[in-house]
């Protein structure tokens, strides 16, 4: 089929290119033809009439001086003789033969009569040959003009033909071809009734017949597949609506795909104005929707749960992204959108926050019954009450240090609460990093001495003054130099400093003790959470509660630490 379309396209272009050719070498050939004849009739005139003139010519200049001199007899003798070999014209042989007699006359009797003569006899020649050349002249024009006006006419000729084939022929191709284009775009666009006819143009007719088919083929199959699809359609629909948590679908241009009835209850909007809307356009009059869709095009790992107020009680929700991607054409996950979806944490939320009440209340309770501990061994201590023996005062100590570690960490359970439920309160003030660093040092001053650490400072001697709740940094500066101080080994040493970092300054710490894998440099500072494999007692909430302190104050912090090489905490604060 494709084969004989091509080779009757062929034929079309072969027969018009070949005759447009043909016309091409008629014209040239007739050109060829007309200028070789103007050539003819131009060699004719030069090579018969112009001679005799030249020699008719230089006879006349002989014959002015045949008088004298002596050489212009043998000169003007010499042009005849040519003359004599040249006769072309009718009467050009008689008006020689009387120069000739002329010339003999002359000879026997030179004077200014025979002369004269002679003079007379040279015009006669070269009268006749100058109106023959003017004769050959006239046939020479008409000749050119009749060339010129068969050239002009063959060129009309081929002027018109090219023109037609110019404005046929492409037509007779790319007609049929863009119908078949457009047809092919129509079934792209899924419009299976598209139908081509193209009967006027027979060589594409069988491309036609085989496209009619391939559409018919195509509507069989889409009547077929339309209610299966249908089907499946609502089937997902059933599925995402029995979703208890919202969820909601968005493709690659923001455009709302579904929403289930969850999501559509939170966002107070009927499923008719919302489905295959903007969600951009409709987040212009929604408040919710447009923090849901303001987070998904900046991404904050660190936000809150959403607070939301609905069937008149407050509601908590975890929005999570989850970007959607298909399989394209090349096997390569193509991006088609996004899901958001928003898990009701109310319930865990109420719990966390039973959970803070209970500990910050049991916080306060056991603080009254240590105190009492604490008092009871101070009044133990006392001489007057009585001297104990070596066991007693082993026994006293490990009470002491077990009371002294309850109360430490019923301190950390409170700070705690108070960032949990809000109640946190900064009292800032301009404070030297140099008095916070001494602070922390004189507070682990026993603790180092007991361990036998060796605590460096590093100070520079100029670093700019902060603005912070000196309490509070200066706990998580003791903090840290008490966990350095736990880690590092017997005998070792720790550092302690600040610096300056143009518009910031750097709190360090750092010890040399075993380090902490790099699978751990965020989990620490979670809330309860304590490296693998540590040996040193503690709560997990020391670095949570540090954490929270230092962001509180706009701050950061961090840890750099390989195993082996120990750990060093920074933190940073903008001046």
């Amino acid at each position: 089929m494709y084969r004989s379309m091509s080779l009757k396209i062929k034929t079309k272009l072969t027969s018009g290119i070949g005759l447009l050719f043909a016309m091409i070498v008629l014209l040239g050939g007739l050109a060829v033809k007309n200028i070789d004849n103007m050539s003819t009739d131009t060699q004719n005139i030069l090579a018969d009439n112009y001679n005799s003139l030249l020699y008719s010519r230089r006879m006349l200049d002989a014959l002015e001086r045949i008088k004298t001199d002596s050489v212009a007899r043998s000169e003007f003798e010499k042009n005849l003789s040519l003359q004599k070999k040249n006769i072309t014209e009718i009467d050009e042989n008689v008006a020689t033969s009387h120069l000739v007699t002329r010339y003999e006359a002359m000879q026997k009797n030179l004077n200014d009569t025979t002369i004269q003569r002679v003079r007379v006899a040279l015009n006669d020649i070269m009268t006749l040959n100058m109106a023959t050349i003017y004769r050959k002249s006239k046939i020479a024009e008409h000749t050119a003009d009749q060339a010129l006006l068969w050239i002009c006419i063959i060129a009309v000729a081929c002027i018109l033909i090219a023109f037609v084939f110019l404005i046929r022929l492409p037509s007779s191709i790319t007609t049929p071809i863009r119908k078949l284009t457009d047809g092919i775009m129509e079934i792209a666009n899924h419009n299976y009734e598209k139908r081509l006819n193209l009967g006027e143009y027979q060589e594409f007719s069988e491309v036609a017949n085989s496209f009619n088919r391939m559409a018919e083929c195509l509507t069989e199959y889409r009547k077929s597949t339309l209610a299966d699809i249908l089907k499946t359609k609502k089937y997902v629909e059933a599925i995402v609506n029995s979703i208890t948590e919202p969820i909601i679908g968005l493709d690659c241009d923001r455009s709302i795909l579904f929403a289930n009835d969850e999501a559509l209850t939170i966002l107070n909007l009927k499923r008719e104005n919302v489905i295959g809307k903007s969600a951009a356009e409709l987040a212009l009059k929604n408040d919710l929707l447009r923090r849901l869709v303001r987070e998904l095009i900046q991404l904050d790992e660190n936000k809150e749960p959403l607070k939301i107020y609905a069937d008149d009680k407050e509601s908590y929700f975890q929005v999570k992204y989850i970007p959607i991607r298909v399989m394209g054409r090349e096997e390569e996950n193509q991006y088609a959108g996004d899901v958001i979806l928003l898990k009701n944490i109310t319930e865990f939320k109420e719990l966390d926050s039973a959970k803070t009440t209970f500990i910050s209340t049991i916080s306060h309770e056991l603080k009254t019954p240590i105190s009492a501990i604490m008092m009871s061994l101070k009044l133990l201590e006392d001489k007057r009450v009585g001297d104990m023996n070596d066991e007693q005062i082993a026994l006293a100590e490990s009470i002491k240090e077990s009371s002294d570690r309850l109360l430490e960490i019923t301190g950390e359970l409170l700070k705690m609460t108070q960032v949990e439920t809000g109640k946190l309160q900064l009292n800032p003030k301009i404070t030297k990093p140099i008095e916070l660093i001494d602070y922390a040092i004189k507070a682990n001053r026993v603790q180092a001495e007991r361990f036998g650490c060796h605590i460096e400072v590093e100070y520079p001697e100029k670093v700019s003054k902060l603005f912070v709740d000196s309490e509070k940094i200066a706990w998580v500066l003791t903090n840290l130099l008490s966990n350095a101080i736990h880690y590092t080994p017997e005998n070792g040493r720790i550092v302690v400093g600040a610096r300056q970092l143009d518009k910031q300054v750097e709190f360090f710490v750092q010890d040399f003790g075993k380090g902490i894998d790099p699978r751990y440099h965020q989990s620490i500072f979670d809330r309860y959470f304590r490296v693998p494999g540590t040996k040193v007692q503690g709560s997990g909430l020391g670095l949570a509660i540090s954490k929270d302190f230092v962001e509180a104050h706009g701050g950061t912090i961090r840890v750099e630490s390989e195993v082996g090489k120990g750990s060093r905490f920074i933190i940073t604060f903008n001046v």
